[in-house]
């Protein structure tokens, strides 16, 4: 005989069952879940599962493994192929109610700030470092993490022979090799490194990538121009792909592109910027081996070099109005890239130079689009570091005299007129390093030397302290030293952000080719460096990670459309408002030479803040966000979740 209070009480569960059966265009497999969704998350029923399954069960001690697998099924399926059924649910009670109190004593919780946000949270954990990889065999003199989070990174091919042989076999001769090598080289001057495994997986070049240039195309892959001899115009494309290679064409370019700069225009065509004895630049599609020459001439180029240049690598980022902002050396213009009309000349910065040779860090500043009209935003630079003009001159060749770095920054608003730089000082002087935006928002200033320049043996104490800037403090405040390396990460290092919110650190040689120890090479001072090293910043304490929030991949927007709204599932143990989240745009940029390439993070407007759901609108146009692929962080209070992979188009 039926119990009637057991009908009732089964009776939704069937109604629901049935409702699946009959309207799912993909009837759900076996072990699969059917996850309902609300305005406040989403509720998991199993169907011939277990209750480990369930996306938020944290008590399975599997919980983080189960959900990157299901993460990673997600993305493989992508939106069309996802085995979900997404039904209708009224909202009942308080769903924002954290399933555990967030313990917050020994922090700050102080007032919001004035900007409306709420203060980070506090902790006295000053990073730490692991080494990831102790022989990845090529030395990364450059670097690009990829969308499918491999980070390509190649030295030149022409100095002599790596640590890790071509898989499959493939040798070249050397064109002007230094080492006096004998024979083919049969070494790999280029990998793809797994970010997650630290797997390494050799690639082929053909033509000499010696300070090059590069970026990542609208698509996902690997552009990367100019070089040295046979490479001085090459152009060279890699697709990321299990077994994809480079695809190159020597003769594309219409310069030399030797010490060149590669950004990006709003259209995804990139501008590439200078290179030695190349006073032009030219705009070549995204990924096109062969194409019309569209060269115009810069005269800044001309004007900033000095006796031994120090107008390499210059600075170059796209402005909100689809201009460009130009720094070389010491001088500055805004300039129309479809034109080659300069618009403005900006004011000098005072001291130094700040390119290469002298060799300074450079970055725009987070652009804040939460706000009234998102395509009127002042955006502002920063540049620190350098040396004198005459530096390179007397650290080039023996007798060397090694000049003490500059310690200081400026800073300048790009988008108004009349501004002036505004100074401030470092914690130490530094030349080489790198500047990179990190997920917060912070800029973080790592690798690089106190005195010299860039060249071989050109410099000496290496800067073993990273420097974290947070640039909404006030003058005077922002700069805090981290916990120091043990590994000198001098002449052609790189770093980058990873999606996990580490650092990856690689590379460092400042010989004229490989040396990997001094029993080989008595007179090496510092080692041709082929160990990887992550860095964990201050965001990553273990106290801190209660209050990660943790980004739901398969129930979230991954592409998305200039100026539309999108959402991001969320879960997060805490109750919160908009003061309490920012959802922030990372481009993930081509480093070298202490300079990434294409680099700019993107404060989004929020529309609704849950802790189940983030509701944010995307870039209003390609002049702030050129379309492509980027790392989309949700950062509570200071802590960033693990980066989900965006599109933008």
């Amino acid at each position: 005989m039926f119990n009637l209070g057991k009908i009732i009480v089964l009776l939704p569960f069937l109604f629901f069952c049935v409702f699946a059966r009959v309207s799912s265009p993909n009837p759900v497999e076996e072990g699969k879940s059917i996850n309902f969704h609300a305005g406040f998350g989403g509720i998991t029923i199993g169907i011939g599962g277990t209750g480990s399954e369930n996306p938020d069960d944290e008590s399975d001690p599997d919980h983080d493994k189960k959900r990157d697998e299901k993460e990673k099924e997600g993305n493989k399926f992508g939106s069309g192929g996802e085995q979900r059924i997404r039904f209708p649910f009224l909202q009942f009670g308080n769903h924002d109610e954290p399933r555990k109190e967030a313990k917050e004593s020994g922090y700050n919780m102080g007032a919001a700030t004035n900007d409306g946000q709420k203060p980070d949270f506090e902790t006295n954990f000053l990073g730490s470092w692991k080494v990831d990889n102790p022989n990845a065999g090529v030395s990364a003199m450059h670097i690009q993490l990829l969308p499918n989070n491999k980070a390509v990174w190649f030295d030149t091919v022409n100095l002599g022979k790596s640590n890790i042989l071509s898989d499959p076999p493939a040798c070249h001769g050397l064109v002007g090799g230094r080492q006096g090598d004998k024979g083919p080289d049969c070494t790999a001057h280029a990998i793809e490194y797994d970010v997650e495994t630290a797997q390494v997986k050799t690639l082929k070049l053909e033509y000499d990538t010696w300070c090059s240039s590069g970026g990542m195309s609208p698509n996902g892959a690997l552009v990367s121009t100019g070089g040295n001899q046979e490479g001085f115009r090459a152009l060279r494309i890699l697709n990321p792909c299990k077994n994809c290679q480079f695809q190159e064409n020597p003769e594309a370019l219409s310069a030399n592109r030797w010490y060149a700069t590669q950004i990006m225009l709003e259209s995804g065509s990139f501008v590439l910027v200078g290179g030695r004895a190349a006073h032009n630049y030219e705009i070549i599609p995204p990924e096109k081996l062969n194409f019309p020459i569209q060269q115009f001439g810069l005269p800044l180029l001309d004007e900033a070099q000095d006796e031994k240049e120090n107008n390499l690598y210059p600075f170059v980022n796209l402005l909100p109005d689809g201009n460009i902002f130009v720094f070389s050396n010491y001088k500055s213009i805004i300039l129309n890239p479809y034109t080659g009309e300069t618009l403005r000349n900006l004011p000098d910065l005072p001291g130094g130079s700040r390119n290469y040779p002298a060799s300074g860090m450079s970055a725009l500043l987070p652009i804040n689009l939460n706000v009234e009209n998102p395509e009127n935003v002042d955006v502002e630079v920063i540049v620190c570091g350098g040396n004198a003009r005459d530096a390179f001159k007397f650290s080039e060749f023996p007798p060397r005299k090694f000049f003490t770095a500059y310690k200081d920054c400026g800073r300048l608003i790009l988008t108004k007129e009349g501004t002036q730089w505004e100074k401030e000082d470092m914690p130490s002087p530094r030349v080489m390093g790198d500047m990179l935006l990190l997920p917060t928002g912070d800029v973080l200033i790592i690798n690089g030397a106190q005195a010299g320049t860039s060249g071989w043996d050109a410099a000496e104490t290496p800067n073993l302290i990273p420097v974290l800037y947070s640039p909404n403090k006030n003058n005077g405040e922002r700069f805090k030293e981290l916990t120091p390396t043990d590994i000198p990460r001098m002449y052609h290092s790189t770093s980058a952000v990873l999606p996990d919110g580490q650092i990856l650190i690689a590379g460092s040689n400042t010989n004229d080719y490989y040396k990997f120890n001094k029993a080989d090479n008595p007179e090496m001072i510092y080692p041709t460096e082929v160990n990887v090293q992550k860095f964990s910043p201050p965001y990553l304490a273990p106290e801190l990670q209660q209050y990660k929030p943790n980004i739901l991949e398969i129930f979230s927007d991954k592409e998305l459309k200039y100026g539309d709204e999108f959402n991001v599932r969320i879960r997060l143990d805490a109750q919160i408002d908009q003061s309490d989240i920012k959802v922030n745009m990372y481009s993930p940029p081509f480093t070298t030479h202490g300079y990434s390439m294409n680099q700019r993070l993107l404060i989004l407007g929020l529309k609704q803040v849950t802790n189940r759901i983030v509701t944010a609108v995307a870039p209003p146009s390609g002049k702030l966000a050129p379309p492509g692929y980027y790392l989309l962080f949700v950062v509570h209070r200071g802590v960033p979740s693990r980066g989900m992979w965006v599109h933008i188009k």
